[in-house]
């Protein structure tokens, strides 16, 4: 007699779907659209501004190399006082003068 075997149920689905293998990872890439007669340069910084606004080029940048644990919580804390100067900025409320006389 052959014992029973089951498989998980995370391999369930694998072993058991129609398809043979995962669907792909979908991947956007960011680009800009070339205008007529537009400079090489200018559309690279157009493309250059696009990324940075969106943190792509910062990503990059940090995922170049291994970054360790205490790396990581000096980056965190170099963001979030940025962060929190600016939010302090632009929150404080300016005093109520009394007019009383």
């Amino acid at each position: 007699m052959i014992p029973s075997f089951r498989l998980p149920a995370r391999l369930h689905s694998v072993a058991t779907s129609s398809q043979p293998f995962p669907k792909p990872i979908e991947i956007h890439m960011r680009g800009i659209e070339i205008q007529k007669n537009e400079p090489v340069d200018r559309a690279l910084k157009r493309l250059k501004g696009l990324l940075d606004s969106e943190g792509i080029l910062e990503e990059m940048r940090r995922r170049r190399s291994f970054e360790t644990v205490t790396q990581r919580k000096q980056r965190k804390e170099r963001t979030a006082s940025k962060r929190h100067a600016i939010r302090w900025k632009f929150q404080r409320v300016k005093p109520v003068e009394d007019t009383e006389s």
